[in-house]
């Protein structure tokens, strides 16, 4: 588990690859999916680059008739700057991950760690945005839902909380809402400031789970454009969560695949840099033909695990 992360330029190949193998060659300089090399990222990390470390992580929860295994000894690194997907069907265990990582959900087995710290719970270095839109207490003002928590967490005076707000609602584009109150909003204008709020959290790790998924198509693709804009922008780091493979090609620059019952890493790729201009590519096409056959083959041990 001492991988050193990928840089991934606009060039570099769709590659299955386990956990521990060797680092890719740089591509494109230029290309705006390239790894952030920034030394202050790596800095914070713990000091074998690593921000975040899930090490043979195994979840379970009780249904009314049995006690389930969500995912079975699952593994993988998380770099500063990484935009890392967690792609599968339903059942494989990947919301459930995202909440342990969170610190809802205390591990079975295995171990979860965060700038080399074991993860014991939540805290303001995790931030969630779930796909629901009743996320926002609504007796709040948007600039309110945002300026709270800041508060709290982060101990910022009044002011300095609402200008730290009123800076991340212009950032998605929502400056002129700072005093609606949520039940006047849209599900993506919503979505946006449950964005904005996590952001000005200023979090070591950004955890999104499933976040479009009750958006329509339209819209849908419309955040997945402003999250890549903010990421340009901010360079913060992503654990995203979705089933959709053409959502995970976009967003993502490294993609691991669980299966389902109990979750297992089926593989993990690294992706190009794909755009929704790109989708209709026979590139694209058989790139995600790959890793659908990936993630439903079945008759072999796929798993790339160190």
């Amino acid at each position: 588990m001492n991988a050193q992360p990928s840089r991934l330029g606009a060039h570099a190949p769709l590659t299955r690859r386990g956990l521990a193998a060797a680092t890719q060659a740089p591509g494109d300089a230029q290309a705006r999916f390239a790894h952030p090399a920034d030394a202050t990222l790596r800095d914070e990390a713990a000091p074998d680059g690593r921000l975040l470390a899930i090490d043979g992580v195994s979840l379970e929860y009780r249904n009314r008739e049995r006690i389930v295994r969500a995912t079975h000894e699952v593994s993988f690194d998380v770099y500063g700057g990484d935009r890392f997907v967690l792609l599968g069907p339903s059942g494989c265990g990947k919301s459930t991950l995202l909440k342990a990582i969170a610190g809802f959900i205390e591990p079975v087995a295995g171990t979860i760690t965060l700038d080399g710290q074991t993860v014991r719970g939540p805290g303001p270095d995790r931030v969630v945005v779930f796909q629901e839109f009743d996320q926002l207490p609504p007796w709040k003002t948007v600039v309110e839902n945002i300026a709270f928590p800041l508060r709290v967490a982060r101990k910022l005076s009044r002011s300095e909380a609402k200008a730290r707000a009123l800076h991340y609602l212009d950032k998605v584009g929502l400056a002129a809402f700072a005093d609606a109150y949520p039940h006047t909003l849209s599900g993506g204008m919503k979505q946006r400031v449950a964005i904005a709020r996590a952001l000005a959290m200023q979090p070591r790790v950004l955890l999104m789970d499933e976040p479009f998924a009750a958006l329509d198509a339209l819209t849908r693709r419309k955040m997945q454009e402003e999250l890549l804009r903010l990421w340009d922008d901010e360079r913060f780091t992503l654990l995203f969560v979705t089933h959709s493979i053409e959502e995970a090609l976009v967003v993502g620059n490294r993609i691991l695949l669980l299966s389902p019952h109990p979750g297992r890493v089926r593989a993990e790729l690294n992706s190009h840099a794909w755009s929704h201009a790109s989708t209709d590519d026979d590139a694209f096409r058989a790139s995600a033909a790959r890793i659908h056959h990936l993630l439903f083959e079945t008759g072999t041990d796929v798993e790339a695990r160190a």
